[in-house]
């Protein structure tokens, strides 16, 4: 695997004095920065690079798998959930993961803004072999919300006397040998791991942002798996030799989040009339170019999730202008709509990590002018999106978001719509939506239940989906074994081989 010599004296440049070129390191390039050696905030590169892992696993299609912990049960008054630890596993500095070194880690995330502080949870200890997770009321959801990536165990050593995570010390296929945010983690094969020893060496993670420069590098071969490209790209490098392009449905949805407590979208009419504007079908063939256009928020990736029955959302543009002028906004001498003295001029946040997104942002600028709505798009770092919405501040955001973080999309719909959260819902709140979703979270839910959720989400437009997502990746053909995992847990680097 040549490295070429532009890489390496950009990655020399970066980090004076470190040996690169590894030929026996297998690279991932990705969009996504590492912030810190905290799983809260960088979990997810985390996991999927098997340095670490979490109590409970979870397959290609949701379904719960043993991880860390080899079987869990739960009390009859379903307020006491055992999770038994599994035998043999080491952390990368050769301690031996405990159920107290497991309920350490998982108090330290309970104490940040992880997935647990979701949970009704009263206490977690650990007794003999298993961590003991104390709830006050049911929660069925327990076992699906242990899988995300913010609940990942690392060993005690990982925590400064603060409390404050200083080094990744997982028990995954590979001992991190080097992390330096925001760029690069390295690591090295853990001949110790409880699975069996991988087949590589080594593993390098480099965050790239620019999606072109992603593309270069699998087609140069400075990377041999490289993540999120964008739809130009896709299609040069499947005519690359040498290289496999390899795209996957996902339970990812492309949105168009709203502050409806603004009197642009308070009300339902203004939603819709937002909705009726955006041609989803056009805009997913020119910027993601396959049919991904959402009817719904949920995708048929997501099964019983998906209702078939509800009407899809359609494109009207003289829908949408009739519908805001029934709304009170009517055109001004210049076009754009007003209201009160009030002109409908907003903002759109987005981030360019994800590349379709800012490309997306500009085309649904011309479908709001074409109605009499200003967008000024700020393309900027994606942590303004919960920043404003917590100011209050937020008009507009496009975003993508993943309902299979959580294995149980009922994870998701808790942290965003029930009622309110940073990549969700602002200023909505629908009561029995918030109550249905807290039984399902306890009871485990019926398809009546999703149904429900489904059809209100669908009626009330909190949030607007544009589109479903396809995961792409672009994979060298020196390798095999690497997955494209729909619910973005891993690569299948610690199962992965360089071909003969």
């Amino acid at each position: 695997m040549r490295r070429s010599l532009a890489l390496l004296l950009l990655s020399a440049a970066l980090t004076p004095g470190v040996a690169l070129g590894d030929t026996a390191a297998l690279d991932v390039a990705a969009p996504f920065e590492i912030k810190s050696p905290d799983p809260v905030l960088s979990g997810d590169i985390f996991l999927k690079m098997d340095v670490m892992e979490t109590l409970v696993n979870a397959d290609a299609n949701g379904g719960l798998l043993p991880g860390l912990s080899d079987v869990w049960t739960v009390s009859d008054n379903k307020l006491v959930w055992r999770f038994n630890i599994r035998q043999g596993v080491q952390f990368h500095d050769g301690s031996v993961l405990t159920a107290d070194a497991a309920a350490m880690a998982l108090n330290w995330s309970r104490t940040k803004e992880g997935i647990l502080v979701r949970a009704p949870i009263s206490g977690i200890t650990a007794e003999a072999e298993e961590v003991v997770i104390t709830l006050t009321e049911p929660f069925a959801a327990l076992p699906a919300f242990l899988a995300e990536y913010r609940t990942g165990i690392l060993a005690p050593a990982a925590y400064a006397a603060d409390g404050s995570v200083t080094a990744v010390i997982g028990t995954g296929a590979f001992k991190v040998t080097r992390l330096e945010p925001p760029m690069t983690l390295e690591a090295g094969r853990f001949d110790a791991y409880w699975g069996g020893p991988a087949k590589i060496p080594a593993v390098r993670y480099t965050s790239v942002t620019r999606a072109e420069t992603r593309a270069l590098m699998a087609e140069s071969g400075d990377a041999e798996l490289v993540v999120n490209l964008d739809p130009a790209s896709v299609t040069r490098l499947q005519a690359v030799e040498g290289l496999t392009v390899q795209a996957v449905s996902m339970p990812r949805v492309l949105l168009l989040k709203m502050n409806t407590g603004s009197p642009f979208f308070d009300t339902v009419a203004e939603r819709q009339a937002l909705s009726l504007a955006i041609d989803r079908a056009g805009l997913a063939q020119a910027v993601l170019r396959y049919p991904a256009a959402a009817s719904q928020m949920f995708p048929p990736a997501l099964g019983g999730w998906h209702d078939a029955a509800l009407p899809p959302l359609v494109y009207d543009i003289e829908a949408a202008k009739a519908a805001f002028a029934a709304s009170g906004w009517l055109p001004g001498v210049d076009g754009i709509l007003e209201q009160d003295g009030q002109r409908f001029e907003v903002e759109l946040l987005t981030y360019p990590d994800r590349p379709e997104l800012p490309l997306t942002a500009a085309v649904l600028e011309q479908f709001f002018r074409e109605v009499g709505i200003a967008v000024t798009i700020n393309s900027t770092n994606s942590s303004e999106i919960p920043a404003k919405h917590a100011a209050g501040t937020l008009q507009l955001a496009l975003l993508a978001r993943n309902f299979g973080l959580v294995p149980d999309p009922v994870g998701t719909l808790m942290q965003d719509y029930a009622p309110t959260g940073d990549w969700g819902a602002m200023g909505w709140d629908n009561t029995e939506f918030t109550a249905t979703v807290r039984k399902m979270a306890a009871e485990g839910g019926s398809d009546a239940d999703k149904g429900a959720l489904a059809a209100t989400l669908h009626a009330e437009m909190p949030i607007l989906p544009i589109a479903w997502y396809q995961q792409t990746a672009a994979i060298s053909n020196t390798v095999k074994g690497i997955v494209i995992d729909p619910y973005e847990r891993t690569f299948g680097l610690k199962s992965a081989e360089f071909a003969e």
